[in-house]
């Protein structure tokens, strides 16, 4: 099995062919992106199938209903390409299983699933190369699952495969919070941030392979407190100004905030700074306060009010995201209206939910008055249905207007191309596929429930760094971060 990681001596050997299908969220997306950086100078390049792979990576996320069964099944398909492979070819397929079920679950999915070869949590995965080495030849262990972030960043390797010109960028990891309906802090382990320093030359890095937007991300990214450039913590506003003095860099983004952890400089932020996109993201989780506390979120729906009536009056255009669990074990039909209400009073433009399921080892788990399935579904169906009403009044309300656009990728259509909004709608503009990669005025023609169309007002208009902040005291930020 060694010929297949590296290439023989008198010359290069053919890719060998690496697929990794990611769960979850974005900080999986950011995670599988670095996997692959990982293991190219072992020779894979990525493909877009499980067939044919050599090395098949199921990055994994413990959030989402029923995770663990999903990967099962997903394996128990993986065991059969494993088998026909086996017959066919004296080159195997080898099977990893990543991310947070692998944190968990390390141990059981070895144990049910013997197809499997490596399990790699999420702080473990810059060890791919040395346990795919071991596991290659039949010998240590299979199971990387430590907690040591520090580690793990400084053991990638420098340079990224970035496709466009977007790219998240990880900032923060773990979470302190232990809501009780959740696993992270089991699975990602306590916050911990980069220091600035090694940020802003990832940063650097992604804006010299032509970089615009970058998404900073962490398990509660607003936590941040990475070490600055005099050795004391930063924050995240602080980061935002340094990220946006890095020429190239027009557009900063981030996800997922906690309401604890919105600081004062950071709600300045979005009315000081002019590449922090007017868009954020702040879970709430439920209506109720009685709901809340049962949840440990650590604040009740006031102070998420009032949150966001200071974050308005920072930045009057902003546009909200939310998270929302229903059925919490208690959870009334008082307690969901209060649910509702929340929502009518906000205004989303856009909004995950869920139908809370139990995790095994939380707290919420084995809490009493679990609400049955039929109800917690038809109240997931009646918010759904009031968030898809927002959501789409907010496109709507979107026509007429010319906003800048990052066009990222061709559209479906001809000379296409999709790009994103400053409140990150998706955006179909014709013919303008050859302005990928720049960020242009576009005209809304009209906005529909999941993305906008629009045209282009200009082809050809000199692009403005979005770096620069409008008071001394963004300028002292940045230069104190």
């Amino acid at each position: 099995m060694t010929e297949t990681l590296a290439p023989p001596q008198d010359g290069p050997a053919a890719p060998k062919r690496l697929f990794i299908k990611t769960y979850g969220c974005q900080m999986n997306v950011y995670d599988s992106e670095r996997m692959a950086d990982v293991l190219r100078p072992l020779g894979y390049a990525t493909t877009d199938t499980a067939e044919g792979a050599d090395f098949v990576i199921l990055n994994t996320c413990h959030i989402r209903e029923k995770a663990a069964e999903k990967v099962y099944s997903e394996l128990g398909k993986l065991r059969e390409l494993k088998d026909a492979r086996a017959r066919n070819s004296t080159t195997p397929m080898i099977i990893a299983v990543a991310g947070c079920v692998a944190q968990a679950e390390g141990e059981e999915i070895m144990r049910r699933q013997p197809a499997v070869d490596l399990v790699v949590g999420p702080q473990a995965y810059h060890q791919l190369p040395e346990l795919l080495t071991r596991t290659a030849r039949a010998r240590g262990e299979r199971i990387g699952a430590d907690f040591a972030p520090v580690d793990k960043f400084d053991a990638l390797p420098a340079a990224r495969g970035v496709d466009g010109p977007t790219a998240f960028l990880t900032v923060q990891e773990g979470c302190d919070k232990f809501c009780t309906f959740c696993v992270v802090p089991y699975t990602r382990g306590a916050e911990w941030s980069r220091p600035v320093a090694a940020i802003l030359a990832e940063a650097r890095r992604l804006s010299d392979q032509g970089v615009r937007e970058v998404t900073l991300l962490g398990q509660n990214v607003n936590a941040y407190d990475g070490e600055g450039a005099d050795g004391a913590p930063s924050t995240l506003a602080r980061l935002a100004y340094a990220l946006a003095d890095i020429p190239g860099i027009d557009r900063i983004r981030y996800t997922t905030s906690h309401p604890n952890d919105m600081s004062d400089d950071l709600i300045a932020a979005h009315g000081e700074l002019e590449a922090l996109m007017p868009w954020l993201h702040l879970p709430v989780q439920a209506g109720s306060d009685s709901i809340l506390r049962a949840m440990n979120r650590k604040h009740g729906r006031q102070k998420y009010f009032d949150l966001i009536d200071r974050v308005r009056a920072a930045r009057p255009d902003i546009a909200l995201s939310g998270d929302f669990i229903v059925g919490f074990p208690g959870e009334t039909d008082a307690d969901f209206e209060q649910t509702m209400d929340l929502v009518r009073r906000v205004g989303y433009a856009s909004a995950f939910s869920f139908m809370y399921s139990p995790r095994p080892g939380t707290p919420a788990a084995t809490m009493g008055a679990q609400v049955p399935e039929a109800v917690a579904r038809e109240r997931l169906h009646a918010l759904q249905a009031l968030l898809w009403e927002q959501q789409t009044a907010f496109n709507a309300a979107m026509t007429g207007r010319t906003m800048d656009v990052l066009l990222e990728k061709k559209g479906r259509h001809g000379a296409q191309a999709i790009g994103r909004s400053p409140w990150l709608q998706s955006v179909h503009v014709d013919d303008a596929d050859h302005l990928i990669g720049r960020i242009v005025p576009v005209e809304i023609e009209h906005g529909q429930q999941n993305s906008l169309k629009g045209r282009q007002t200009e082809t050809d208009r000199p692009q403005e760094a979005r770096r620069r902040a409008s008071s001394g005291r963004a300028q002292e930020s940045i230069h104190g971060a």
